[in-house]
């Protein structure tokens, strides 16, 4: 079989795993446990970021001091909520068959998740991953979004040119570390930002969810031919 030229290198969260809205709540639960009021939209306008950039991030909206101990506890009891919600997780419509179409075509895929494999194993196993498939996780590397070092670790795993992959994300996090590590971004509406929101942010294509995407591969440069 030739090998494609383009290759996809995929968020998780939202993306592939209808995920996004348990961690808005177990983050929400994590704030609470440490006296920390914030509405639920403002912790899902964050989510895509690293654990460690969100924290702060939200932490300088509430006015609390950075302390170091207080990241760690937030990020600890966010794990341990994540956990218990993680029983209701589902992939989004398409995505599986997406991924298999993908691996039976051999177009090379990734994943690259800003969240810790902690955290990210039992979404993972839902998809049924083959051992082949790189996934970059939050523990293997320095930075992560919006910084570009999760999509530039999975591109140099898939060992193709940055200018033949797209990312495939939900957030304008997702969006804005493709443009910094140099490829095409593809939004997705289902992590709950919008069209125009993913399109500033960079966004070339946007579709509603993996289903919509895998009937509109062609579009980039992705066929079974």
């Amino acid at each position: 079989m030739a090998r494609h030229r383009t290759a996809l290198v995929f968020d998780l969260d939202g993306t592939l795993v209808d995920s996004v809205y348990q961690h808005v709540l177990a983050w929400h639960r994590a704030l609470l446990e440490e006296g920390i009021e914030l509405s639920i939209w403002r912790i899902h306008r964050r989510i895509g970021m690293s654990g460690g950039l969100f924290t702060r991030a939200l932490l300088r909206e509430t006015g609390r001091d950075l302390d170091e101990g207080l990241l760690r506890r937030l990020q600890d009891a966010h794990a341990a909520a994540y956990k218990e919600l993680a029983g209701d997780i589902r992939p989004l419509p398409g995505a599986v068959d997406l991924l298999r179409h993908l691996s039976a075509i051999g177009c090379p895929w990734a994943i690259a998740t800003s969240g810790r494999l902690r955290t990210a194993r039992t979404t993972l196993e839902t998809l049924a991953i083959p051992e082949t498939v790189p996934v970059v996780t939050r523990d293997l590397v320095e930075h992560a979004k919006p910084d570009p070092d999760l999509f530039l670790a999975a591109v140099e795993r898939l060992g193709v040119p940055a200018a033949d992959v797209f990312v495939i994300g939900d957030s304008v996090w997702d969006m804005l570390a493709a443009r910094r590590a140099r490829v095409l971004g593809i939004g997705l509406l289902s992590g709950g930002y919008g069209t125009e929101e993913l399109e500033r942010a960079g966004a070339y294509r946007v579709y509603d969810d993996p289903a919509m995407l895998m009937r509109h591969l062609d579009e980039l440069g992705v066929r079974a031919d």
